[in-house]
């Protein structure tokens, strides 16, 4: 078949069924395109444009683009592009870069168009899902690409600018103009395309398979071989109510008690790696930190384990659904904490490691912390107790407690730092960086906006730390009010495969977060935006409670006004 990518003539002999996708990606090279969810066609990473209209290419069979026009973000018009890029660049409408080049071509498609109202725009992202920034960073770069007057050039780019991003992603992380683009440097965009591929064995199928890293993999000669051989299944959104697990501990007199469900991390870019024998495997982390997902993935062994063993470079790829089967989800609680005198007492249970939660993290109040945690093992995904995390589940629980003894947090506050920050609520990460939150409800119990107070030494660079901070927030109001997966009761196993299924709150959903830098002498700190995430879930958690008289047991509190008007 023949058609025009990117300006150039295209004559290829295709496969029965393939999608536009992997002829762009593994025949062509062009990895700009990116395969975040392929073939569910719901993350919008791999937006191209066919004869002017954008369409998400892993859905899109290849043979229906016989003698058409298709343009990636590498094909758009330069003034067009450089324009939409520059302005991602001054509002940090991109961190890790792997969602961005969809929404690039599907901003220049709006362009063409005349479309440049917020009703608009609220309706073009809604085909695209982006875990790092939050949205509003992508909504104001997506206003000031359509200004004439607005300043042309990237703002970012700087030495600052990246310090910050390794800083609260925990990686070294490039911040410049190529990022938008894709260019990041993402493990399997760099690997060779005449490598073998391998993909986990899907559950019950019977294909032959090669054992490594304690997963038995499928191995091919391209990713379309190696996915038709496994006998790959597009992962569904299961029908099935999400049930809880762990039970709602008894609440103490004057305390308040919580249980949470597992949660997908959702980072964009699924686990990826590749090896030539006998050398080191690519590293999955790439241009982001996959907010600890993937400090733990088998692809890296697995890649140099199967390279080692055919004497051929192996790309070892998870789909999404290998994603939810395989990953580490945020690990459920069950717990209980009160205020007595000045020690806050916390009893309570997690699914996974103990062990990470039996030291408390900093907390800016002055109380002594007494937290008691032991571990259980019900039927589920695998667990991983990233620091953020520990960090948000004592928050929540010393912040709950604090507002259901009625104590005043401006007495409470430990320094200086913290009470500059304070709003309903402070925060501090295990740097010692410092965030307030402030969550404002309108009369219904939905929420109108949100005020952020952040303190982190020098921030380096307040693009980059805002469009942290705001993403940050964003998850937070996600595990709070609407992210959960369901798993089978009996077996463990995850029903909802599809990305949409997780609760990840859309564009138009988010509310406005206002955030606010507080001066604050001294060297940069890290992880602001943990301290932003733990501050933001109590101050939800508490304006719940506050609202309607009755807090909240159980995350996600999918019954509530909020959390109904973040999931329409």
């Amino acid at each position: 078949m023949t058609f025009t990518c990117d300006g150039a003539a295209v004559d290829i002999a295709v496969t029965s069924g393939e999608s536009l996708l992997t002829v762009l990606r593994e025949r062509l090279g062009i990895v700009s395109a990116k395969d975040g969810c392929a073939p569910q066609g719901q993350c919008g990473c791999c937006t191209v444009l066919v004869d002017g209209e954008a369409r998400v290419a892993c859905v899109t069979p290849v043979a229906r683009v016989e003698g058409r026009v298709v343009t990636t973000v590498d094909g758009l018009d330069r003034e067009v592009r450089d324009r939409i890029v520059g302005a991602l660049g001054v509002t940090g409408g991109a961190q890790c870069g792997f969602c961005t080049p969809g929404i690039v071509v599907r901003a220049a498609a709006m362009a063409a168009k005349g479309k440049s109202t917020r009703t608009d725009v609220d309706r073009a992202l809604a085909a695209h899902l982006c875990r790092c920034t939050g949205w509003q960073t992508i909504i104001d770069a997506l206003a000031l690409a359509r200004d004439p007057d607005a300043p042309g050039g990237h703002r970012v780019g700087s030495t600052a600018a990246e310090r910050r991003a390794a800083l609260e992603g925990g990686v070294a992380q490039s911040v410049g103009p190529d990022v938008p683009l894709g260019q990041g440097g993402f493990a399997d965009d760099l690997a060779p395309r005449d490598a073998l591929v391998a993909v986990p064995r899907p559950p019950d199928s019977d294909a032959p398979s090669t054992s490594a890293a304690g997963i038995d993999w499928v191995i091919g000669d391209s990713l379309v071989e190696a996915r038709a051989l496994a006998g790959k299944v597009q992962g569904r959104r299961t029908t099935v109510d999400p049930a809880p697990r762990l039970e709602v501990p008894e609440r103490p007199d004057g305390g308040v008690c919580l249980a949470t469900t597992w949660v997908e991390p959702a980072y964009l870019e699924p686990d990826a790696s590749w090896c030539v024998p006998g050398g080191e495997p690519a590293s999955p982390l790439a241009n982001g930190g996959a907010f600890g997902g993937k400090e733990s993935t088998p692809v890296t062994r697995a890649a140099r384990e199967l390279a080692d063993g055919t004497g051929r470079t192996v790309r070892a790829l998870f789909s999404r659904e290998d994603v939810v089967r395989l990953g580490p989800k945020r690990p459920p609680i069950a717990a209980h904490a009160v205020v007595d005198g000045a020690v806050l007492h916390i009893d309570g249970v997690v699914v996974g490691d103990a062990a990470a939660y039996a030291v408390p993290p900093l907390i800016p109040y002055a109380l002594d912390v007494d937290a008691r945690w032991r571990a259980v093992s019900p039927p589920g995904p695998p667990t991983a107790p990233h620091p953020r995390f520990v960090l948000a589940d004592h928050q929540v629980l010393v912040d709950g407690a604090i507002d259901a003894a009625g104590l005043d947090r401006a007495s409470l506050v430990a320094d200086a730092r913290a009470r500059g920050v304070l709003l309903d609520t402070c925060a501090s990460s295990d740097d010692g960086a410092l965030a307030g939150a402030h969550v404002a409800l309108d009369a219904a119990g939905v929420i109108e906006h949100l005020r952020v107070r952040i303190a982190c030494g020098d921030p380096l660079d307040d693009v980059v730390l805002r469009s942290y901070a705001v993403g940050a927030a964003h998850m937070a109001l996600g595990w709070v009010l609407t992210e959960q997966i369901a798993v089978d009761p009996e077996r463990g196993e995850v029903f909802d495969l599809t990305i949409r299924s997780f609760g990840v709150i859309r564009a138009r959903n988010t509310p406005r977060i206002d955030i606010e830098l507080v001066a604050d002498d001294g060297p940069p700190r890290a992880r602001a935006s943990d301290a932003v995430f733990a501050a933001v879930a109590a101050a939800t958690w508490n304006a719940l409670a506050a609202h309607a008289g009755v807090r909240p047991e159980r995350f996600p509190a999918r019954d509530t006004a909020a959390a109904r008007a973040l999931s329409r």
